[in-house]
């Protein structure tokens, strides 16, 4: 094993410990076996999720047909980018890592014995672990270090991107599965709805496969104005026009041909089953913070309509993210709004969770 001379026995931590319940304290760095990779973080990511888990999102905390999902004490946070301070010789071998290298781990660290896993579906994982979800399996990064066990799918990353840019390689990696999943050819109208991180992101890689008319759409200027800088050809408030409408007349009355939905908020569900044309194609991707309710006719009776969900990273997408990012094709600089030192944890989310000045919120050690 191999490791830096500096590497402590305490660092400092965002923990969960519940609902409304997070701290900023010191825990053990973890210890590492030969197969495994410590490393020193340089920026984690806020994500939606992380938020509506702060809040008490029954996605995280069980409600209705959900089981919890958090297993607390854990320190928070998947978006993460860190330097390996300690690596393992096999671990080293196998991703091809020395001291001082940037590396990511996927969020997930699957299982790899269950049949999703053996059929090559690891992001749909049976007994999936998200790193900052569930302790000691998933730590997160919202801390000074982080383990990569024998389980993660490791990668390494270019010292050139910012660090508070590579930390946008996870939602990268899943806005590239959902556009995959939405199967966008040339001529198609497609609505990517919520302009957060992840929504401007797909906005980017949407752009990518050249549809006849690409919209955004979101309640804030600020996102529509970096939508429309990103590659938008239309963006739609919902304060300030029927967006429905708007979508049919440019569509000469029939709606569009793909919906891809980010906001996490029941309204924009509607919105898009309302919009779709017939036989249109509908890609959920959202963590919800409250129960959502359609009427399913609409789907089947009316419709007759295509229903994609969008888990995370899919197979391929770090591997993209990472490339797109260091490469420049995905722009994440317009995207990256606030950075907070970790100690400013509560003053970082409240403003991500506000969402009017800021886009992607990044804590740094």
């Amino acid at each position: 094993m191999k490791r830096i001379a500096s590497i402590p026995e305490k660092m400092k931590a965002v923990v969960c410990h519940g609902a409304y319940d997070y701290r900023y304290e010191e825990v053990p760095v973890p210890h590492i076996n030969e197969d495994e990779v410590l490393v020193k973080i340089e920026a984690c990511g806020i994500c939606a999720g992380d938020v509506k888990s702060y809040q008490g999102a029954a996605m995280f905390w069980g409600g209705g047909i959900l089981p919890p999902w958090n297993k607390t004490p854990v320190a928070a946070g998947h978006e993460f980018i860190g330097r390996v301070a300690a690596v393992g010789d096999n671990a080293a071998g196998k991703h091809n890592l020395k001291l001082g290298d940037r590396a990511i781990a996927e969020q997930i660290v699957p299982c790899q014995e269950c049949r999703f896993c053996k059929n090559g579906e690891r992001w749909m994982c049976e007994d999936a672990h998200i790193h900052g979800h569930q302790k000691a399996v998933a730590e997160g990064g919202m801390a000074e270090y982080l383990k990569y066990s024998v389980n993660d799918i490791v990668y390494k990353v270019s010292p050139e991107l910012k660090a508070e840019h590579a930390a946008m390689i996870e939602p990268l990696s899943c806005s590239v599965h959902t556009v995959e999943r939405a199967k966008i050819g040339f001529d198609d109208v497609v609505v990517i709805a919520g302009m957060g991180p992840i929504g401007l992101c797909k906005l980017q890689v949407a752009r990518l496969k050249s549809p006849g008319l690409l919209i955004a759409v979101d309640m804030k200027k600020k996102r529509l104005d970096a939508a429309k800088k990103l590659g938008a050809d239309i963006v739609l408030n919902p304060q300030e026009c029927d967006v429905v409408e708007e979508v049919r007349r440019l569509t000469k009355g029939y709606g569009c041909d793909i919906y891809i939905h980010n906001s996490g908020h029941p309204t924009g569900v509607l919105q898009g089953l309302d919009m779709l044309r017939k036989h249109g194609t509908f890609v959920e991707f959202s963590v919800f913070g409250e129960e959502t309710s359609v009427d399913w006719s609409v789907i089947g009776d009316r419709k007759e309509l295509t229903i994609y969900g969008a888990h995370i990273s899919g197979g391929t997408g770090y591997q993209t993210a990472i490339d797109f990012l260091e490469k420049g094709i995905v722009r994440v600089d317009d995207i990256v709004t606030h950075v907070f030192p970790m100690e400013d944890w509560k003053a970082a989310f409240d403003i991500a969770a506000k969402g009017e000045d800021s886009i992607k919120v990044v804590l740094v050690p």
